[in-house]
């Protein structure tokens, strides 16, 4: 799978943070309200954003398990868990984390999602979630994943999947070529087979209601202005390089698209709540 640095998702997890669908969230929390303990793996996990970003929805105590291929990664979401929680001891390869009144077990697993989902999920959870993750998936896989899930009786949530809208300020006339040649880069392989990309939303509700869910979506665009300026900068230079190693915009054009400061930017994205029928 195509890796992504610490540093990008450092950068990005407040814009993720405060982008989340609220009515999701709080479906989310609803479903677990009355437990008073809840297990939760994490898929493509990260530096553990997803965990620091959703851990107040649910019961106060909690046990998640961190998945990811990436060593490195895993590494990371330990010293940045660590750095973030109010309390901190180890047992082995596990945390046990203090957040407010919530009492966190971590533990982490390297595994290879495509090529051994059911190593990759462990044992059944009563949630398995995932941010930012399946627009870089194929449909075949989500439709392996759902199947998965649903054999589990796992509740699933998943949010910030792309889903093709993007705007940037001011306008510049390749605005469309560049988001349209971009497009085409996200439907490359990323270890997962040929990406959804922007159609992943839909893809990933389809093959969830075919696995027996029942599934709500909700809207969690970045919305981005003067005091996003850095995360700005990184989605234009990303987007210029994608750009550049697909092709359809001519040089020129994309020098001048990539040379000039943006003031806002938007990027459209879907969270997905799905439960078992």
């Amino acid at each position: 799978m195509t890796g992504f640095s610490s540093a990008w998702l450092k950068l990005r997890e407040a814009a993720d943070h405060r982008s989340r669908n609220s009515d999701l969230a709080e479906a989310l929390s609803a479903r677990f309200q009355q437990r008073e303990k809840v297990s939760v793996t994490d898929i493509g996990c990260g530096t553990g954003s997803n965990l620091r970003g959703m851990y107040d929805l649910l019961p106060e105590a909690q046990v998640w398990t961190l998945v990811d291929y990436d060593a490195g990664l895993l590494q990371s979401a330990r010293t940045e868990l660590c750095a973030w929680a109010d309390k901190v001891s180890e047992a082995g390869d596990k945390l046990f984390l203090e957040r407010g009144r919530r009492r966190i077990e971590v533990a982490f697993r390297q595994a290879d999602l495509a090529a051994d989902l059911d190593h990759a999920l462990g044992n059944p959870s009563d949630l398995v979630t995932a941010a930012a993750f399946f627009d870089l998936a194929s449909e075949a896989f989500m439709g392996r994943f759902a199947q998965a899930v649903a054999k589990r009786r796992a509740v699933f949530y998943t949010v910030l999947t792309y889903n093709g809208i993007s705007r940037f300020e001011p306008h510049h006339p390749a605005d469309n070529a560049v988001i349209a040649a971009f497009h085409r880069h996200q439907l490359t392989d990323k270890g997962f087979g040929v990406a959804a990309g922007p159609t992943a939303p839909s893809a990933l509700f389809d093959c969830l209601q075919m696995a027996g869910f029942s599934v709500q979506e909700g809207d969690s665009p970045w919305v981005l202005g003067p005091a996003d300026q850095m995360l700005m900068d990184e989605i234009q230079s990303g987007h210029a390089a994608a750009v550049a190693e697909i092709g359809g915009v001519d040089a020129a054009s994309l020098k001048t698209w990539a040379a000039r400061k943006l003031t806002g930017v938007t990027v459209g994205h879907t969270d997905t709540f799905a439960v078992a029928c």
